[in-house]
């Protein structure tokens, strides 16, 4: 089938990707020429376990390709997925101005059916207005005004294994209405998503607005769960309780499961905080609190400064001259995404206290130096007492101790031997709970956790 993918950024890739691979003809659109540069000369501008691999693949094959060429994109695809970015307005809503904009240029150039897949993560209620702006569109060139239509097709991707996630669903929800228009879109959907419920059928078909509420919803309960068991940590540390011990007891009851149950630093990336807040923004918009959300966010926000007590109070709140290792910059592992991460609130409270950090992270340290440069462009000064190493082991010499904040793989088990002959003290701020506090004791190293007897 022909394909085009609207916004070539992280969800946009990694559908034109997964869909090439199925064999797929693919056209990835992006307005911005040196993103498309990068693609068209071997790169990808994002980092994703398996994705640059899979481009290579299908570029090669001729199966995808990409263009800044909005006319010829339009012409291309029988399905034209929007994909663009939502970024949160000063309010908290979701702005729809590119995926408005995507839908505009649909209605400007289409002269044969089209699907119009909303893959962006968008409010209830965008897709009637991605159709009225295609129709205003299809109006001024007086072609039919049931050429194209609107479908709702959430992504559930998780960064670091977004391409495994594609490949190999849980479910693929496809919101479609119930016209003659609407049901040609369901087959096409059906027929373009086949080949990934060849074991057994992992499509749900629902209205369009129940569609776009179903991805608010798995992020919103996702993002509770993190901040419940947040906010339980916390109380462990109080009472003197083992979260650890918690998370296994509560996990292993059926109803609640072991997923999202891990406290740590807070979420962060390009889903949970907007989405939560969009979702929250659009039931005030329609006269309703949510306040479970509203508390979700506000524990969040306060759990990235949680490190930062503890390591305040270990040191008498006086961190001036101070040097700290930090290991983690991305939001997760698997992934270079800054957006959110905890990681910089850290950092920016450490230097606020008179700190120096220096950090590793194994793929996220272009990405960090941009967003520091921003935190930090109304204080230059600060930026200067921040660094990065391309070594985990040099971020330790002669620092005062070892803050964790993202939980790769390659920080489970370090060379403790090395770790405590490189720092200044044997201390670890661990805000993954990566490391058994019996085993650190044994081995003499002090050692603070989250909900882990501190």
């Amino acid at each position: 089938m022909k394909v085009t993918i609207i916004g070539s950024g992280y969800v946009g890739l990694v559908t034109g990707a997964c869909l090439a691979e199925q064999g797929n003809n693919v056209f990835c659109l992006d307005l911005d020429l040196k993103k498309i540069e990068i693609l068209n000369s071997g790169g990808v501008p994002i980092y994703e376990p398996g994705l640059k691999e899979m481009i290579e693949r299908n570029r090669a094959a001729g199966r995808l390709q990409f263009s800044s060429d909005i006319a010829a994109s339009v012409a291309h695809g029988d399905i034209q997925f929007i994909a663009v970015g939502t970024p949160p307005d000063e309010d908290g809503s979701a702005d729809l101005q590119y995926v408005v904009a995507a839908a505009r240029n649909i209605g400007r150039h289409a002269t044969t059916p089209k699907v119009i897949v909303d893959k962006s993560t968008v409010p209830v209620g965008t897709a009637d207005k991605v159709q009225a702006a295609i129709i205003e569109e299809l109006e001024k060139r007086k072609l039919p005004l049931d050429l194209c239509s609107v479908v709702s097709n959430p992504e559930f991707l998780k960064e670091g294994a977004a391409v495994e996630d594609f490949m190999r669903p849980d479910r693929i929800v496809i919101g479609t209405e119930n016209t003659p228009a609407g049901l040609r879109a369901k087959e096409q959907m059906r027929k373009l998503y086949a080949p990934f419920n060849r074991n057994h059928e992992r499509t749900y078909y629902m209205d369009v607005k129940s569609a776009e509420l179903t991805k608010y919803a798995a992020n919103a309960m996702l993002a509770t769960r993190i901040s419940f068991m947040n906010e339980l940590a916390n109380l462990a540390d109080l009472v003197g309780a083992d979260i650890e011990h918690v998370r296994q007891g509560i996990g292993s009851d059926s109803r609640i499961g072991f997923g999202f149950l891990y406290p740590g630093t807070g979420y962060g990336g390009s889903c949970f905080p907007k989405d939560v807040s969009a979702l929250s923004k659009t039931a005030k918009e329609h006269g309703r609190e949510l306040k479970i959300l509203d508390a979700v966010e506000a524990v969040n926000e306060l759990q990235k400064y949680t490190l930062v007590h503890k390591i305040d109070k270990r040191f008498d709140h006086d961190l001036k001259g101070m040097k700290f290792a930090l290991w983690g910059l991305a939001f997760k592992p698997n992934t270079d995404d800054m957006r959110e991460a905890p990681s910089r609130v850290i950092i920016q409270e450490l230097v606020k206290r008179g700190a120096e950090v220096v950090a590793y992270d194994p793929v996220a340290m272009p990405e960090a130096q941009h967003a520091l440069a921003l935190d930090f462009k109304s204080n230059p000064e600060g930026l200067k007492k921040v660094s990065m190493t391309a070594d985990p082991m040099t971020a330790l010499e002669g620092a005062d101790a070892l803050v964790i904040v993202t939980e790769w793989k390659a920080f489970h088990t370090p060379d403790f031997d090395l770790v405590m002959q490189k720092l200044k003290r044997p201390i670890i701020f661990d805000g993954r709970n990566l490391y058994e506090p019996a085993s650190m004791q044994e081995l003499g190293i002090e050692y603070y956790g989250i909900g882990r007897h501190n």
